[in-house]
């Protein structure tokens, strides 16, 4: 079997037995038995348990990632190109429940390099959502508050920044509510954020401020 292929098999494993043990209760043995290799053969293939647990998370995330740009379809309006999207997020958290576990509920309480692999994850979604919500922004004559020069090291502290990082949020509060109460269409997910979000985010586009 191809090595490449062979490492994917050992991931699908190592994301399985991570979600249903949890981190630290997770052992090499438990993952190379899931995969039907020698563990060994797992350490030589993807390092140690905690290099194993990043790679679980950069894959997950570019799957994710991949997921919301390949909906979020930029020759459509602002609105329904983030309603895709995030119908997208939701379907791939109800698809791949086991990587949602890790991603967002394990991964968090785990040291480096586990957090920077989870923090560039989200910072490139957010950034995906920044640049529509700019782009929104022109569209509707807004005066969106700069962000960093090129060459900055400082974080983006725009008004469509700050409005994808909560829309980010919100995603994540959602998808982990509707895993806890029970599954529904990811449309109607998308449409429960968009109705949150959207309806009051176009008028702050245009301007609109509370208490002026």
């Amino acid at each position: 079997m191809p090595r490449a292929l062979r490492e994917q098999q050992m991931l699908d494993a190592a994301v399985k037995v991570f979600s249903r043990s949890g981190y630290h209760a997770a052992s090499m043995d438990e993952i190379a038995e899931e995969c039907d290799v020698s563990k060994p053969m797992l350490y030589l293939y993807l390092g140690s348990k905690e290099e194993l647990f990043a790679a679980c998370i950069r894959r997950e995330a570019d799957r994710l990632i991949a997921r919301f740009a390949e909906a979020a379809d930029p020759s459509l309006e602002p609105g329904d190109q983030l309603f895709r999207g995030l119908t997208a997020f939701f379907a791939f958290v109800a698809e791949h429940r086991d990587s949602w576990i890790v991603l967002y509920q394990q991964a968090r309480a785990q040291g480096e390099p586990v957090v920077a692999e989870v923090a560039a994850a989200r910072a490139e979604v957010s950034g995906a959502v920044t640049t529509l919500l700019r782009r929104a922004v022109r569209e509707v004559g807004g005066d969106d508050v700069p962000g960093p020069r090129a060459g900055e090291a400082r974080p983006d502290r725009g008004e469509a920044a700050a409005m994808a990082a909560i829309i980010t949020g919100a995603a994540d509060a959602l998808a982990g509510w509707v895993l806890d109460t029970g599954p529904e269409a990811a449309e109607e997910s998308a449409r429960r954020l968009m109705s949150v979000i959207w309806i009051g985010l176009e008028p702050r586009l245009r301007g609109a401020r509370y208490g002026g």
